[in-house]
């Protein structure tokens, strides 16, 4: 259940009940961590659902307790990219419903002074390009960190990536058009504005500190 943005071609909104639902208690600001992390696990999960329809598959043969039948497996690796630490809040969700899918990690923060992205780490499976690829992070914000990400596995030779968050702002969607507009982002909520702090408005808070219980 996707809406296409009017304002963003890059940007698909779910219009799912229970997405909205587990979203707005996520946004609580009394929602402790335990329950934080459990709401954008299956956010997340049920997002990947919808994300992955058009995955390409293959063709085989399994054998039934009765006879043979044609069955269909991904015919690609599909690699997961949650960009520290945030994104790590939404990957289990996903790999509950995914498990075969692979995991790599790219470490970006945003400088608190000049509020650009700082690339710190990142390990990836070899073949990463081999198949897609789709980037993790609960907030879309300035859209830096996002970028850099996609940069990154652009050089790597990716070419199939996707983006998955749960609140986004029109400053980062709008970069992230601008830099790589050929990466759709799937959002749960296309929220008003960033504030003086580059934080998203209504948004809901840190992200990472929300999900790790450390207090800004």
């Amino acid at each position: 259940m996707l809406t296409q943005s009017t304002q963003f071609k890059n940007l698909q909104i779910f219009n799912h009940p229970l997405i909205h639902h587990k979203l707005s208690l996520a946004r609580n600001h009394i929602t402790p961590p335990e329950q934080f992390r459990r709401h954008l696990n299956e956010i997340a999960g049920l997002m990947v659902y919808e994300v992955s329809r058009n995955f390409s598959t293959a063709t085989y043969t399994v054998q039934t307790p009765l006879e043979p039948a044609l069955g269909k497996r991904l015919s690609q690796p599909v690699t997961l990219v949650p960009i520290l630490r945030a994104g790590l809040g939404m990957t289990d969700g996903i790999l509950r419903l995914f498990p075969e899918a692979r995991v790599g990690h790219i470490g970006i923060q945003r400088d608190e002074h000049t509020k650009l992205p700082v690339h710190y780490y990142s390990h990836f499976p070899q073949d990463i390009s081999a198949g897609p690829v789709i980037i993790v992070d609960p907030m879309l914000a300035t859209g830096g960190s996002a970028v850099h990400a996609a940069d990154h596995l652009q050089k790597l030779g990716c070419t199939n990536i996707q983006m998955i968050c749960l609140v986004s702002a029109p400053e980062g969607v709008q970069k992230m058009l601008a830099s790589h507009p050929r990466i759709n982002i799937y959002t749960a909520a296309l929220d008003r504005e960033l504030d003086q702090n580059a934080f998203i408005r209504p948004g809901l808070g840190d992200a990472g500190d929300r999900v790790f219980g450390t207090p800004a």
